[in-house]
């Protein structure tokens, strides 16, 4: 009897209080995908990353932390579609690592006199992924966190409804 009320105790505890877990991860994984950036765009490899593509890089980051800085107040306060985005961003992170590092990891240093014979040598590769990673681990766990605790409180908010329904049936 007492696993059963504590389990409604933390449903019912779920209209009182925050997503804040959820919304503290998206966070973390914004702050992962601004260290992948800032080495990224700090790297010295003459003009390789002075081309189109590096401006859409640049708008997509600014583009992908307004959205998942939107997803963490959304999921906050139990919003599914924010949830659904956060997995969304996740994944896409994920994408990401066979774009821009991908690309540069296997492209040839445009600098005669470099140290290095590509773009991006194995160290930097390897944490920029690493970066990637994390940022979509965190997003996506965020959304899946987020999507189980709103369904438990959109089921348990139903069933205090109807509860409250069949209660005025009775007068």
């Amino acid at each position: 009897m007492s696993f059963n009320n504590d389990k409604a105790i933390s449903k019912d505890r779920l209209r009182f209080t925050k997503n804040k877990l959820s919304a503290d991860l998206i966070l973390l994984a914004i702050a992962a995908n601004a260290l992948y950036f800032v080495s990224i765009y700090s790297s010295d490899v003459g003009s390789y990353y002075y081309r189109l593509f590096i401006g859409g890089s640049i708008v997509y980051n600014l583009v992908f932390m307004l959205v998942a800085f939107l997803s963490s107040e959304g999921i906050k306060n139990y919003k599914l579609s924010y949830a659904c985005t956060s997995v969304l961003l996740g994944i896409m992170q994920i994408c990401r690592i066979f774009y821009l590092p991908m690309k540069a990891h296997k492209a040839s240093n445009p600098v005669a006199e470099a140290k290095q014979s590509v773009v991006m040598a194995s160290g930097q590769f390897t944490y920029v992924t690493v970066c990637l990673l994390v940022s979509a681990a965190m997003l996506i766990c965020a959304g899946v966190i987020g999507v189980l605790k709103t369904t438990t409180l959109n089921g348990y908010l139903a069933e205090l409804e109807k509860q409250g329904q069949e209660g005025t049936d009775d007068e």
